[in-house]
């Protein structure tokens, strides 16, 4: 597989990226192609975050803030919703320039300063009603479920991101193509995503005068809640003001219980993706008239005939903060296997996004299926699930058979033999345990 080489980052530019902390100046392209790709281009920056948390949740507790089942999950969804970029460009900028050929009415100067900030409003206010149309319309919370799906509140849920949630967030950016230029949407786009990374945190309590404007960590621990209190609440990205405006603010208060209120648990990054889809289609048949099954769809997700349009918030389950998250034992050699060879995945992940130009249409499909593949084969070890063994196999056979022909190779090049050599012996290894539960099956049977 070729490589490409990936534009560097200056350190300080990095970490203002993330906290939004740029210039007009700095940001402002006349050309589309010219805007780069910031969210690719702030990996080092996930990842030098996640390991600040990690220490400072270490110091601070004494142990890990971040699970190996859960922080992997949340990871593996936020692989899967970037898989499209391999192919297409995301629906949001897509549509957002066809519009903008078509029936833009008004053409503000790419590089003006007003026309940067009054973008920088646009967007957030977009992101607002985006999100808000997401809690409340249930087809829509089938999509944004996912982010919501983690019982723990760490940097690595900010990774926890939905797959088909942009086939509907789109439309609500539409209104700025009218007269805002693509260049000057993509820059704010990106920025807005990536300024939400860093308010997943228990770290951060409170910032002062900043909480009446700006969204903090406090605040979104708030709209992550499953307390009563919680539910639909401070839907802002950069912005808190959008909350205050339009009456969807809560302080934080008491103990935030973190998740969905009907916790899933499972650690299979593709029922967490899709699971909510079947639990739709099945109230959609069982809803008695054609209006009460349009209402299944497009009111909010616990209504039910006879409830208001959001459902009734005392059915919600009660929150008493004593709640513990889903987190089954299992063994610890099997941690280091899952985490190992996760490592090993994201770097073929971010190998594959760094030269898809340079990649025919089959190879990137051929490595697509390989992501998820591996992506679900991690899910079923973390889960323990029945015939774990041979899926794994057979994942591993696949990734050397990948690597003898170049489609996959180890981050670090001193370490292709040691990563062959460990593929080599998983194989083995879970050959071994399929031959034994086929060995054990029959035995049962005799």
């Amino acid at each position: 597989m070729a490589h490409a080489e990936v534009p560097f980052v200056p350190l300080n530019q990095g970490i203002r990226m993330m906290f939004y902390l740029v210039s007009p100046n700095e940001t402002s392209f006349k050309h589309l192609e010219e805007v780069p790709d910031y969210v690719q281009k702030a990996t080092p920056f996930f990842l030098g975050m996640l390991v600040l948390e990690l220490v400072l949740g270490w110091a601070k507790t004494g142990g890990p803030v971040i699970r190996i089942n859960d922080g992997a999950t949340s990871v593996s969804a936020g692989m899967l919703s970037r898989l499209p970029q391999l192919f297409v460009r995301s629906l949001e900028l897509s549509s957002y320039i066809y519009i903008w050929n078509n029936y833009h009415v008004l053409e503000l100067p790419w590089d003006s300063p007003w026309t940067w900030w009054l973008t920088f409003l646009g967007v957030d206010l977009g992101y607002y009603w985006v999100h808000r149309f997401s809690h409340e319309v249930n087809i829509l919370w089938a999509a944004h479920q996912v982010h919501h799906s983690s019982e723990d509140y760490n940097l690595s849920t900010a990774l926890r991101q939905s797959l088909t949630q942009q086939c509907a967030s789109w439309i609500f950016y539409l209104p700025l193509a009218l007269a805002v230029p693509p260049s000057v949407f993509a820059v704010h786009i990106q920025f807005n995503l990536l300024y939400q990374f860093w308010i997943h945190t228990k770290m951060i309590r409170h910032l002062g005068p900043l909480e009446w404007i700006i969204n903090t960590p406090s605040h979104h621990r708030v709209h992550h809640g499953r307390n009563p209190y919680c539910i639909d609440k401070n839907y802002g990205g950069t912005l808190i003001i959008w909350d205050r405006i339009f009456g969807t603010f809560a302080s934080e208060g008491d103990k935030v219980v973190y998740g969905l209120t009907q916790p899933i648990n499972t650690f299979d990054t593709l029922f967490v993706q899709f699971h909510y889809y079947p639990y739709i289609w099945g109230k959609f048949w069982k809803a008695p008239g054609i209006k009460n099954k349009l209402w299944i769809i497009f009111k909010g997700p616990s209504w039910e005939p006879g409830k208001p349009r959001l459902g009734d918030r005392t059915l919600v389950p009660k929150v008493t903060g004593e709640e513990v998250p889903h987190n089954p034992t299992w063994p610890l050699a099997l941690q280091a296997y899952v985490s190992l060879h996760f490592l090993l995945l994201l770097g073929i992940y971010n190998d594959v996004l760094d030269t898809k130009t340079m990649l025919s249409q089959l190879t990137l499909l051929l490595m697509t299926g390989y992501i998820i593949f591996t992506l679900t084969s991690l899910g079923f070890i973390i889960d323990q699930r029945p015939k774990t063994a041979i899926l794994e196999m057979f994942r591993c056979v696949l990734f050397l058979v990948l690597y003898s022909f170049g489609y996959v190779k180890a981050v670090v090049p001193l370490l292709s033999t040691p990563t062959e050599i460990f593929v080599s012996l998983s194989a083995l290894y879970w050959g071994l345990q399929t031959l034994g539960e086929l060995v054990d099956g029959k035995n049962k049977q005799q």
